[in-house]
């Protein structure tokens, strides 16, 4: 009942092209031949183009989000990932489809009146939907903590470049913020870029610090600044190889459902277990190998 029902919802998402479409045209010819299509920070157009190349945009983001969204959605479903994970998510890209839609009519409102956009509301809520997703992303199949056991080997697998980069980037916005000289008393992008800014301090530190992978005779355990992000019970682990990791694929903590990758690089080991596939990632794999072959040695009887 509920997959059909959150399939439902999945394709009803695509309601939002035919009303983006309907915006535009029940004004198509009050607006100009040539629109303000781009705004700075104050909301101000630095950028036109022609009516139909706005409408084309519009609708080419648009479809772009719903066919991203449909495919991890539908993985989800198919997958049976964690339920809360799921609504949740499907919940974030309404959100996100929502902005999108208030920011494009908000486009065609001024190319109609001249008056101001408003959509601060709008802009703190998408970066503080993720704050709220992702904790919720990060528990979903976890699984329980494993018993107590000594660990004989741990290894870590961290970006500190890319952690540098990510927290300069997070203090460049910060430093920056302050110094826009946003109209009125508009609070909405300063709150949007601090949430933004600690995203992005958060992912840097991760990144800098590493995933780190405990190995004892009861299995693996991932952690990352002191939170278990995961633990591997030996009784669930298969199978387990060297593979590639495609930089596609995108770095960090990945995968939904059945799969969930902790990669900062471009090899690791793939680990089949009885609730999907696990990627460690490491600049040195067969050290991972070696560690997986002395659990099930240390298997406890």
């Amino acid at each position: 009942m509920y997959r059909n029902l959150f399939r439902t919802m999945t394709w009803l998402m695509w309601l939002a092209l035919p009303l983006m479409a309907l915006r535009f045209w029940l004004v198509w010819d009050q607006l100009p031949l040539r629109m303000a299509s781009h705004f700075d920070a104050n909301w101000n157009p630095n950028g036109w183009m022609p009516r139909d190349g706005a409408f084309g945009f519009a609708l080419g983001v648009t479809a772009f989000l719903l066919m991203v969204f449909t495919v991890i959605l539908l993985a989800m479903a198919r997958q049976k990932a964690a339920s809360a994970l799921a609504w949740t998510m499907l919940s974030f890209f309404y959100l996100v489809l929502g902005f999108v839609y208030a920011l494009n009519s908000e486009v065609v409102s001024y190319n109609l009146t001249g008056q101001p956009i408003h959509i601060n509301l709008l802009i703190v809520m998408v970066p503080l939907a993720i704050l709220v997703l992702v904790p919720i992303y990060l528990r979903a199949g976890r699984e329980a903590p494993l018993p107590q056991a000594a660990v004989f080997a741990e290894e870590v697998h961290a970006a500190p470049l890319l952690g540098m980069l990510m927290m300069l980037g997070g203090a460049a916005i910060l430093f920056a913020v302050p110094t826009c000289a946003f109209p009125g008393q508009v609070k909405g992008p300063r709150i949007a870029a601090a949430l933004i800014c600690l995203l992005l301090l958060l992912s840097g530190m991760s990144a800098w610090s590493g995933f780190r992978y405990s190995f004892s005779d009861r299995g693996v355990e991932i952690r990352t600044l002191g939170y278990r992000l995961r633990s591997i019970p030996v009784g669930q682990i298969q199978q387990y190889a060297i593979k590639p990791w495609s930089f596609w694929r995108g770095y960090g903590i990945r995968g939904v459902g059945d799969l969930r990758g902790y990669v900062w690089g471009n090899t690791g080991v793939q680990i089949k277990t009885t609730q999907g596939l696990v990627f460690l990632g490491h600049d040195q794999p067969e050290k991972i190998v070696r560690d997986l072959d002395m659990i099930k040695q240390l298997r406890p009887s």
